[in-house]
C-alpha cells in the first residue's frame, strides 16, 4: 500500500492507533495535517464502540480496521501494510503536541536516524500528569531498561517516534498490547539501530476522553516484557547471575561441612552436603545454558545484519 501518488516526493506515513477516541480523533488529524501536509493520515480503527470511524473518515484521513485487541496488533498490521520513507506513529488522544514531527522526519529522512522518540519527560510529562503512579512506573522503566542495556533513553513508553523504513520492516511485532513501545526501544537497543530523542509537549487528555491504560496491569506486562526480553537479548548476564548467586549459596552451604571433616575426619550432615553439592551443579549448567544461548545470540545477531545488508 503507497503512502503517496508522487513516487519521486518523499513518502511520509501517520500512523494512528485508536480505540474509542471519538472525542479527539478529528483534532488529532488535523493537528498532523497542518504539522505535515504531504503526509498520509492513517488511523488504525481497534474494535471502537464509539463513531471514531466515522469521525476519522470525516477528518480525511485513512481508515483500516484491526479486529484484533491491542496496540501491539494495530501497529503489526500497519507495519506490515504501508510503505512510506518515514513512519511516525502518535495516539490518537490528543495528549500529544505535533509541532515537533517536522523535525523528528527530518532526523530519519535527512538524517539517518531509524527511531526518534518524542521525549515528553524533558518537557511536560511530569508536571502535568496527574497519575502519580503513571510517573513512578514510567521512571522506573527507563532506569531498568537504560541499566540493563547500558544506553540513556530519556522517554521509553513515549507514544510519539518516527522511524525509517529499514526499521519498521525488520522489527519483528510480539507484543500484543500496550508493552510494543518498551519492546520497540529494547530491540532497536540491541540491534544497533541508531536512535535519537526529541523533547516533545504533552497535556492530559480533554474533558470527555478517558485512558484504556491501567496503571497496574498494563504495568505489569511492561515488567514481564522487560524480563522476557532481556532473557532473550542478554543471556549470558542474566544466567550466569543466577548461577553466581547459587554457587555462592552452594558454597556457603558445604563450607562447614567440610570444615568439620578437616577437624575431625566425620561428615554427619550428609543431607546439607548432598544439597549443597547438587546447587553447585545446578549453577554450572545455568552458567552453560547461558554460554550456549549467548553463542546463539550472537549468531542470530549476525544472520539478521547479513539479511538487512541483502534487503537494502
Amino acid at each position: 500500500m503507497s503512502t503517496s501518488n508522487d513516487d519521486t516526493a518523499t513518502r511520509i506515513a501517520v500512523l494512528i492507533p485508536c480505540y474509542n477516541e471519538a472525542t479527539t480523533i478529528a483534532k488529532v488529524v488535523a493537528d498532523v495535517r497542518q504539522a505535515l501536509p504531504t503526509a498520509s493520515v492513517i488511523v488504525c480503527d481497534n474494535n471502537s464502540t464509539d463513531d471514531t470511524y466515522r469521525i476519522a473518515l470525516e477528518a480525511g484521513a485513512q481508515v483500516l480496521k484491526e479486529p484484533r485487541q491491542g496496540k501491539g496488533n494495530v501497529l503489526r498490521t500497519l507495519f506490515r501494510q504501508i510503505e512510506a520513507d518515514c513512519f511516525v506513529i502518535v495516539d490518537g488522544d490528543d495528549t500529544y503536541s505535533v509541532d515537533k514531527m517536522p523535525e523528528m522526519v527530518d532526523l530519519v529522512v535527512n538524517q539517518g536516524v531509524d527511531m526518534v522518540i518524542g521525549d515528553r519527560m524533558a518537557s511536560t510529562y511530569l508536571k502535568v500528569n496527574n497519575r502519580r503512579f503513571h510517573n513512578f512506573g514510567n521512571l522506573m522503566v527507563r532506569s531498568l531498561i537504560n541499566k540493563l542495556f547500558k544506553s540513556n533513553v530519556p522517554d521509553i513508553l513515549s507514544g510519539l517516534r518516527a522511524f525509517s523504513p529499514l526499521f519498521v520492516k525488520n522489527f519483528p511485532v510480539l507484543s500484543q498490547g500496550f508493552e510494543i513501545e518498551t519492546e520497540m526501544t529494547i530491540f532497536a537497543l540491541d540491534h544497533n539501530f541508531v536512535v535519537r530523542s526529541l523533547p516533545v509537549g504533552y497535556s492530559n487528555r480533554p474533558e470527555g476522553s478517558f485512558s484504556k491504560l491501567n496503571t497496574f496491569t498494563d504495568g505489569i506486562k511492561v515488567i514481564r516484557t522487560i524480563f522476557v526480553l532481556f532473557v532473550h537479548f542478554r543471556p549470558l548476564l542474566f544466567f550466569s547471575t543466577l548461577s553466581l548467586i547459587l554457587l555462592v549459596a552452594g558454597v556457603l552451604g558445604i563450607t562447614p561441612v567440610f570444615l568439620e571433616y578437616f577437624k575431625t575426619g566425620l561428615v554427619p550432615r550428609f543431607p546439607t552436603l548432598i544439597v549443597g553439592g547438587f546447587v553447585i551443579m545446578l549453577s554450572l549448567l545455568l552458567f552453560v545454558c547461558g554460554l550456549i544461548l549467548e553463542v546463539a545470540n550472537m549468531r542470530h545477531k549476525q544472520l539478521f545484519e547479513v539479511l538487512m545488508n541483502k534487503r537494502y
